[in-house]
């Protein structure tokens, strides 16, 4: 009985939760340029990466290939 209680009432509250994404509006084009500023990206600082990338290469004695991801065994 309490098993199907919790069942029940993580059910609705997922639903409900689903519901509320849903209703989200699209972002007009007026609304894009706060998007474009440079402190909304990922990247951050140009000079602090360009500072990170350099200490990466003389630690690991190479350059490069700082955004790819995977291994060596083809399953990236």
């Amino acid at each position: 009985m309490m098993r199907t209680y919790f069942f029940n009432t993580f059910f609705l509250m997922a639903m409900i939760s689903m519901t509320a994404c849903t209703n989200l509006k699209k972002v007009q084009p007026w609304e894009k340029g706060a998007l474009a500023k440079p402190e909304m990206t990922f990247d951050g600082d140009a000079l602090d990466n360009a500072y990170v990338e350099h200490t990466y290469f003389s630690k690991e004695g190479s350059s490069g290939g700082g955004g790819v991801g995977g291994g060596g065994c083809g399953c990236n």
